[in-house]
């Protein structure tokens, strides 16, 4: 049909559609965090644990040698920091800069789930550490083993992952830090202090006293 215009959405249906995507926010905000910190914490501590044993030849005898996880590599620590300062920095930024950091995000926790597995797999560790404790460069483990913390950080790193996930998919219904503080900018926020600062009278001397003890001016000057 001719002259038919499109008409625009009411206004509650607008709201309705505002107001039911503020649960799902909130929701995936709390499990970022959540995710998030847990992750960061988990990768921290298990790179502290032992990751690798075995046993190094000394003199006829043996003696074990162990590695934690900053001996087999330190980058699943280090990626862990990076993605909880990225977790809090999603709050501080707004459209193209929150993907970028959620998409750091992400970024950290998928690099420290693979480089924990990937330091799962080698000896490199425990064979500099061998030569250190035999004195012998050429000295490295024998019955080598390896223990469940690798793993653990790998899901602490996944966890990281989804952290950043959800910040990717549901970063743009997440409040920003500075916007408290931009709400009181402009010439609205100019006129709201004018309201809050109190009125001089200049016949009443307690008032100018006061006035002075704020530091303004009480005779209206510059």
């Amino acid at each position: 049909m001719e002259g038919v215009t499109a008409l625009p959405a009411p206004r509650g249906a607008t709201d309705q559609r505002r107001a039911a995507g503020a649960p799902s926010g909130r929701r995936s905000l709390a499990a970022a965090l959540l995710l998030g910190a847990a992750g960061a914490a988990v990768a921290l501590v298990a790179s502290g644990q032992t990751w690798a044993r075995g046993a190094a030849t000394v003199g006829g005898g043996a003696v074990t040698i162990a590695a934690d996880g900053r001996d087999v590599t330190g980058v699943p620590a280090a990626l862990a920091v990076v993605g909880l300062a990225a977790l809090v920095a999603v709050f501080a930024v707004r459209r193209a800069g929150r993907f970028v950091v959620a998409l750091l995000l992400a970024l950290s926790g998928a690099g420290a789930a693979v480089s924990a597995v990937l330091g799962d797999t080698g000896s490199d560790a425990l064979d500099e550490k061998a030569a250190q404790t035999t004195g012998d460069a050429s000295a490295t483990v024998h019955a080598l083993s390896h223990t469940v913390w690798p793993y653990v950080t790998a899901v602490a790193g996944v966890l990281i992952l989804l952290a950043g996930l959800l910040a990717l998919g549901y970063g743009r219904r997440w409040p920003a830090m500075s916007g408290r503080y931009e709400r009181g900018t402009g010439a609205a926020g100019v006129k709201a202090a004018a309201r809050r600062q109190p009125v001089v009278d200049p016949d009443r001397p307690e008032d100018l006293w006061k006035a002075l003890d704020r530091g303004e001016d009480p005779t209206g000057g510059p």
